[in-house]
């Protein structure tokens, strides 16, 4: 994407000359001047952006200007990475190697020039390119639009899902499949959904789970997925082969009625290789198959015919091109003509209508003629490729900074659940989202990916409690068109099931590529000697955890030495790769290891901005000096981590003014670290997590507490207390209560506690956080077989979890919980029954319990029906009501 190339080499540029101009001293000079040059094309590109695809003069243009700015980008960072390594040699090591580090310097400013040449050359010839903008490239910001909620119910399939609720609901006790059968971007996952969602569905299968198989599918995944709907997966889980995972599946099921969906099954062989996981336990239980082909539907089940996804009519059509255009079916006379030419131009074929529905809101009312004219002309194209064509129009009418977000999603293995919070860290790496005043990168990037989502080119997974999007998926055939995009943009090469002869080396195209995605095999890959010398970011997306083997533990940094993201998730690093300190370019970094320490040596790593270490110990010591990395946002581990003290005042760099409000993130950190100075280094943490013995968090030294320094952190929002004693249990290290109200951050608005065994009483401080939105209780936090709380608190609380707990009485009202949601209750297993003032809580949707005592699920009964009962006075006004029970027959 030249787009994104420029704005992030400009941007990197800019950064290396102001913070680490001492690199570059011999070469500043031609670099602010290839910095002024490449000014010249940004303008160019973002007026350019919606007219490349009609015009051959400007798409040559384009190319051009992304070729310069990779061969700048290039020369720059492997100049850079170079210096580093000398800069860091010792006295006598630079005098060896001083002819080696000239001949470079010599290298790279001839290198320069010729790209300034170039630069030169494409500018004074780029006027033939203007002509072809037009007077269209003036066009004012449009204003800003809400989100548009999926509903529930989607048009033209209600007889659809009726039809499938039937065939699922009734038959014979023996195990039944069902299919859905159609062609790609008919609907047939979102019809599935929409059944698995039905209220008879939910009542009728207590036991369902939704799992997506793809074409590239591993079995271990696929029943790893299935028991986490069911239970807590554990060590021993995963560490299963398949065959035993399906036999605990198995055994599972086998207890009751169940219900399985099984998105997007390919082959026959896929459905041989998965049923064995699915006893016939005569219980009506029944799996729900989606597939694109109806001969894989027919070897699953050869007794009942599949459902044939019919095309919607259009009228239908109509419908769903308003509700996706406009929010409601209310259009104004002036767009009716040119809308239903629309919907009737998409041929009854959901998905093309809801991709369309996507420009059409973003243009708004005054573009649906030109859209009109635009689907006849992709129409005319090719009828064969109407879908593709669809697409291509969206993706022509996207503005310029969300095109490599779109095509990126295509690094995502097919139908692979996308979290949020790793996705948007990974666009702020690639350099995709540029900074504006007043917002943070993080703000931007989900204001970007809820405009994707606006646009219906991207899917809602799951939701967070507080309301955002917690993961995210894309339309298998949008995700191939944003491979055949990246193909033509040498933007990443997909890498899967490797094979030394398809992907050797010594293939040219191999050497072109930015990105690499490895969806499985990645020891094969990596054990092939690959070399990457424009690789900047490599992600591993495969299923399965491989040891890295001694000899390959420093493969990837010997191989990729301009990596900017690495995520080595499935890799298991034994020992901390050494070489990995010289990749002084990297901003994002996931690694998964059994080591203690991270070395002094990561601290030169100076462009991180997530860093994320998982490591089977319960411990893990950062040696590093992180408050030399400047450009630090997010340290996440799941270990109690040791942070090293900040310099001394006698010590203070300038570095350390501009570390000053960068991290966001910390968790887990040890209560040892909680110190006046590492929270004064940090006064803008959003997110902090600690775990290890609270108790000294709370201990008094000299009149204060670890704890109070928390309070300074204003911009602290998330807050996790895990109370961590091993090798003791939980009850050697309780917490006899908790601090006073003002010492916890004002504003806080989610809060997890977690084997602290508070009194009950100490809810009334957590009461008083005016701001707590989320309170997450998990097991163990508090103890005690009574709770009454104290009028006048969590006035803002929407959301309230309580896990494992020995509590037997708890008495509330509706004034004590006026906001609430979300009720989770998860094995309170000595629970007589529930409030039944819950019943007239007004904001209440849901109730959850898990495990607990039948008394319990009765009381909740009890709620559901006065609840309804409320509303129907209300003459269905209210906020609707669901009730969930595990067991379904307590």
């Amino acid at each position: 994407m030249a787009d994104a190339a420029v704005e992030f080499l400009l941007e990197n540029l800019k950064q290396l000359l102001l913070y680490n101009a001492n690199l570059i001293l011999d070469i500043k000079g031609q670099v602010e001047s290839l910095y002024n040059d490449l000014t010249l094309f940004k303008a160019f590109l973002k007026d350019s952006t919606e007219k490349r695809s009609k015009h051959e003069t400007l798409k040559e243009i384009v190319k051009q200007i992304r070729n310069v700015v990779y061969d700048a980008e290039d020369a720059i960072d492997t100049f850079v990475a170079h210096a580093a390594v000398h800069k860091a040699r010792k006295h006598f090591g630079k005098v060896i190697h001083i002819f080696d580090y000239t001949a470079k310097l010599r290298v790279v400013a001839n290198q320069i020039q010729e790209i300034r040449e170039k630069v030169k050359d494409i500018y004074e010839n780029k006027k033939f390119g203007f002509e072809a903008l037009g007077d269209g490239s003036d066009r004012g910001a449009k204003e800003k639009k809400p989100p548009i909620v999926e509903e529930d119910n989607v048009v033209g399939f209600e007889d659809e899902a009726e039809k499938v609720i039937d065939l699922l609901s009734g038959g014979s006790d023996d195990l039944e499949v069902i299919s859905i059968v159609g062609m790609p971007g008919l609907g047939k996952t979102t019809l599935a959904k929409m059944i698995y969602r039905d209220p008879k569905i939910e009542y009728e299968f207590y036991n369902r789970a939704w799992v997506y198989v793809s074409q590239d599918y591993s079995r271990k995944e696929v029943f790893l997925n299935i028991l986490s709907n069911f239970m807590q997966l554990n060590d021993a889980m995963y560490k299963m082969n398949d065959e035993n995972l399906a036999k605990e599946l198995s055994k599972f099921l086998d207890k009751g009625k169940y219900l399985i969906v099984m998105d997007d099954v390919w082959t026959e062989e896929a459905w041989n290789d998965l049923k064995i996981a699915f006893p016939k336990n005569n219980k009506s239980s029944r799996i729900l198959i989606t597939s694109r082909i109806r001969k894989v539907a027919k070897h699953a089940n050869p007794n009942v015919e599949p459902h044939n996804l019919r095309f919607l009519t259009p009228d239908e059509s109509w419908r769903l091109l308003q509700r996706k255009a406009l929010g409601s079916e209310n259009c104004p006379p002036e767009l009716e003509r040119d809308g239903r030419h629309i919907a009737n131009e998409c041929q009854g074929l959901p998905l093309a209508i809801v991709v369309i529905g996507g420009i059409l809101l973003e243009k708004g009312m005054d573009g649906w003629e030109q859209v009109a004219k635009s689907v006849d002309a992709y129409i005319a194209m090719d009828q064969s490729r109407r879908m593709d064509n669809f697409i291509a129009l969206s993706y022509n009418h996207l503005p310029y900074h969300l095109k490599a977000c779109f095509i990126y999603f295509g690094m995502f293995p097919e139908d692979f659940e996308i979290p949020v919070w790793k996705l948007v860290r990974l666009w702020i790496a690639e350099g995709f989202i540029q900074q504006k005043e007043g917002m943070s990168l993080e703000d931007i990037a989900e204001e970007f990916l809820e405009d994707l989502v606006n646009r219906n080119l991207v899917m809602v997974g799951q939701f967070r409690s507080n309301g955002k999007l917690k993961t995210c998926r894309i339309h298998d055939m949008l995700r191939e068109f944003c491979k055949n995009e990246a193909a033509e943009e040498n933007f990443f090469q997909e890498i899967k099931r490797f094979d030394r002869g398809t992907y050797a080396s010594l293939n040219p195209a191999m050497k072109r590529y930015r990105r690499l995605s490895i969806h499985s095999r990645v020891l094969n890959y990596i054990s092939s000697k690959p070399v990457g010398p424009r690789v900047r970011s490599f992600l591993c997306f495969s299923t399965e955890e491989t040891t890295l083997p001694p000899e390959h533990i420093s493969s990837i940094p010997g191989a990729f030495k301009l990596l900017r993201v690495l995520d080595a998730r499935s890799l298991v690093f034994t020992r901390f790769p050494t070489d990995l300190t010289q990749l002084v370019h990297l901003r994002y970094i996931v690694l998964s290891c059994n080591f203690k320490i991270l070395p002094a040596a990561i601290s030169s790593l100076w462009n991180i901005q997530t860093l994320v270490v998982e490591t089977s110990s319960r411990t893990l010591d950062i040696k590093a000096d992180i408050w030399k990395m400047i450009q630090l946002r997010h340290v996440k581990t799941n270990a109690s981590t040791a942070l090293p003290g900040p310099l001394s005042k006698s010590r203070k760099s300038k570095d350390e003014v501009l570390t000053i409000g960068s991290l966001q993130t910390l968790s887990t950190i040890s209560p040892e670290s909680c110190t006046e100075d590492v929270f004064a280094r940090a006064p803008n943490l959003k997110s902090l997590g600690i775990r290890g013995q609270l108790a000294k968090l709370l201990e008094n030294r000299s009149g204060s507490t670890l704890f109070d320094g928390l309070a300074k952190l204003s911009h602290l929002e998330n807050l996790k207390l895990l109370n961590d004693v091993f090798p003791h249990p939980p009850s050697e290290g309780r917490l006899t209560s908790l601090p006073q109200r003002y010492k916890f951050p004002t504003k806080l608005k989610k809060l997890t506690l977690s084997d602290t065994l508070l009194d009950w009483k100490e809810m009334s401080t957590l009461g008083m956080l005016e701001n707590l939105e989320i309170l997450k209780l998990k097991d163990n936090a508090f103890n005690g077989e009574w709770w009454q709380p104290d009028d006048g608190g969590f006035r803002a609380l929407r959301v309230l979890h309580i896990g494992r707990t020995n509590l037997v009485t708890w008495r509330a009202s509706a004034h004590n919980f006026p906001r609430l949601r979300h009720l989770f209750l998860r094995h309170c297993s000595n629970l007589e029954s529930l409030p039944l003032g819950f019943a007239e809580v007004s904001s209440l949707q849901l109730v959850d319990l898990y495990c607990t005592k039948a008394s319990a699920a009765a009381s909740a009964r009890i709620i559901q029906q006065r609840k309804k009962e409320l509303l129907s006075q209300q003459s269905n006004r209210g906020v609707g009501f669901k009730l969930s029970v595990y067991p379904p027959d307590q």
